[in-house]
């Protein structure tokens, strides 16, 4: 595919970094000259100097030719006339990155098509619907919901009193025959594990399980985790993703948001009806202190300043807080998370290319969750005559890092066995590790 990339800021330079290393003719364009280089000097990409508003510069990068464009850039404004500018100029589809973190109505997504932009991807209000949906399950340390919420990806740490530590999955009475949930992977030592019948489990495994809703209670169990409700629930940082989450939140928790800067504390206090706003420095232990951090029963940093974040989210877990979530800048911090001692990490970078990299890669694809693990979940429409309908899975011959994990038909979710045999029309939720991810889209072509 031939792709552009307006703006070299932190998501499209990531965006081109992913793009680069599965060989697509990629173009990044940014005024920027020092970004430029940046991310040329790591990336097998064409870097072009210039304002990507400038019809010119948009022609020189062969926008006439382009199968996708992708505005990435820190203006709304900007990224929308861009869409809008390439659309008229033959750019077969358009992707814009929105700033304002207010939920997109189905109205405005049809204005939007009507005028130019086929998508609008909001990494910020993605984002606290995730830390939402980690809240809601408070075991998880990451989460993905597939054809709403019929089936979910998830992970969770096992401990030293999990019915299953010494038994591998063929022995285990938790899988025979599971058809609500079962695991597809394990995160051991930085290094991933597909889940066989013979695999073992050990402590302190993350072990990444695909379940329909009736497996979030007996999942925790098995692994060892007490069940425990949160109540209480204190925000670092009045940022976008903050105070959007605080928004979701303060429905059904009770809330407190900590924001250093006066005027924006005075500000969104108008706005957040039900959440408690302190006007103060969360990296100050006896302020937290003071606000009664040991009793909360979540802590969320998303300041902008990765550091602070990690920082205070390791001072709420020695004050007892169960469940941590910090938001990063730097991808390389993802997977240190669970060695840190902080329970989820959230990158908008990584939020931004699981939206965008559905639209390259081959077959139907509706969803992808980018897994801590170098790996994709993958949900592709099994289309009529495809490679994938010709066997059950069992004779399928796939690639020994792939898995069928779960199959949603009729409207319901469920776990396949080695003999189901997939058919048209039928969602299919394939985990999948980078090196054989063109492998499967062959099947589903």
């Amino acid at each position: 595919m031939k792709i552009i990339i307006a703006g070299a800021g932190e998501v499209g330079s990531y965006l081109a970094h992913m793009l680069a290393n599965e060989a697509q003719d990629t173009y990044l364009i940014d005024d920027n000259k020092k970004r430029l280089d940046k991310a040329r000097q790591h990336n097998d990409i064409i870097a072009l100097e210039g304002d990507a508003k400038d019809v010119d510069v948009l022609l020189e990068a062969g926008v006439a030719k382009c199968d996708l464009l992708i505005a990435a850039t820190s203006s709304e404004e900007t990224n929308l006339l861009i869409c809008i500018l390439g659309k008229k100029l033959g750019a077969k589809r358009t992707i814009s990155r929105i700033s304002n973190f207010e939920e997109i109505g189905g109205d405005m997504r049809t204005l939007y098509k009507e005028i130019g932009v086929d998508h609008v991807i909001s990494p910020v209000e993605i984002a606290a619907k995730e830390i939402h949906q980690l809240i809601k399950h408070e075991a998880f340390l990451d989460h993905y919901d597939f054809e709403g919420g019929k089936l979910s990806v998830f992970s969770i740490q096992v401990t030293s009193n999990s019915p299953m530590l010494g038994n591998c999955v063929l022995n285990s009475k938790h899988f025979h025959n599971n058809l609500s949930f079962k695991p597809i992977a394990i995160l051991r030592h930085a290094e991933t594990i597909m889940v066989q019948a013979t695999t073992e489990f050990e402590v302190d495994d993350i072990v990444y399980f695909i379940s329909t809703p009736k497996g979030y209670e007996e999942i925790p169990l098995i692994c060892g985790q007490e069940d425990f409700d949160i109540k209480d629930v204190m925000i670092l940082g009045a940022s976008r993703i903050g105070v959007l989450t605080a928004e979701k939140l303060e429905k059904n928790y009770n809330v407190t948001l900590i924001e250093q800067d006066e005027n924006k504390a005075n500000k969104i206090a108008n706005q957040l009806k039900r959440t408690l706003i302190i006007n103060g420095d969360g990296t100050d232990v006896s302020l937290l202190e003071e606000q009664n951090i040991e009793d909360m029963d979540a802590f969320i940093a998303v300041t902008g300043d990765s550091e602070t974040n990690i920082i205070s989210s390791l001072v709420a877990k020695s004050h007892g807080v169960r469940k941590t979530i910090s938001g990063v800048e730097n991808i390389d911090y993802i997977k240190l998370s669970h060695n840190i001692g902080i329970d989820t990490l959230i990158n908008k970078k990584i939020i931004a290319a699981n939206d965008i990299l559905k639209y390259i890669r081959k077959g139907e694809v509706n969803a992808i969750a980018t897994l801590s693990l170098d790996a994709e979940v993958i949900e592709f429409t099994v289309k009529a005559k495809s490679k994938i309908t010709k066997k059950s899975l069992k004779d399928l011959d796939l690639p020994k890092m792939v898995n069928i994990a779960g199959v949603v038909r009729n409207n319901k979710g469920f776990i396949p066995f080695g003999e189901f045999k997939l058919e048209e029309g039928d969602k299919a939720i394939i985990f999948t590790n980078d090196e054989t991810i063109h492998q499967i889209e062959t099947f589903f072509q």
